[in-house]
């Protein structure tokens, strides 16, 4: 790839993004939590258990956008449990999208086979834009162990944001 194109990048990036998306659940629900509560206080595991079913963060912002979009209808939980993923993959595609046009216009911006990528999203996303939006507590109300894997699923995203990137932009 020595020609610059921009939307190629961003078609690439989407790809990578959606990809990555599904990728980091895995890996959160996977060994990022496995690891997460070997690493936690017996009493942190307990509490972790009785909040599993509070709404996450892209539930709200389902629950927002519905509500929004309908006059101020709110979605039941379940409907929230079912629009979360669908807000979760919209965002993961979104900034999958904006990695592929900068890749193509700033090399750079691949450094550290998307782990930068991902741990400025982590950063931008998890520590400052989430709690400013009152959509979860901020980290210093969280476990460690409990940051620490949503900041390993970002590095996994961004790492498999790139690969699938590189190999869909070397088609297009």
């Amino acid at each position: 790839m020595s020609e610059k194109h921009v939307m190629r990048g961003v078609v690439a990036g989407i790809a990578g993004g959606l990809v990555a998306s599904w990728v980091m659940n895995q890996f959160i629900t996977g060994p990022g939590m496995k690891l997460q509560q070997a690493t936690q206080t017996p009493f942190e595991n307990v509490e972790q258990k009785e909040h599993k079913d509070d709404p996450d963060s892209t539930m709200k912002v389902a629950d927002a956008v519905a509500s929004v979009a309908t006059g101020g209808q709110h979605l039941t939980l379940q409907q929230q449990k079912s629009a979360g993923p669908l807000v979760h993959y919209a965002f993961g595609a979104l900034m999958g999208g904006l990695y592929g046009g900068a890749a193509e216009l700033m090399p750079s911006v691949k450094n550290g086979f998307g782990t930068t990528f991902g741990s400025a999203l982590f950063a931008g996303a998890d520590l400052v834009a989430v709690p400013a939006l009152d959509l979860a507590p901020p980290a210093t109300e969280e476990p460690l162990p409990a940051i620490g894997n949503h900041y390993a699923a970002h590095l996994v995203y961004g790492a498999t944001t790139e690969l699938v990137r590189r190999i869909v932009r070397a088609m297009l």
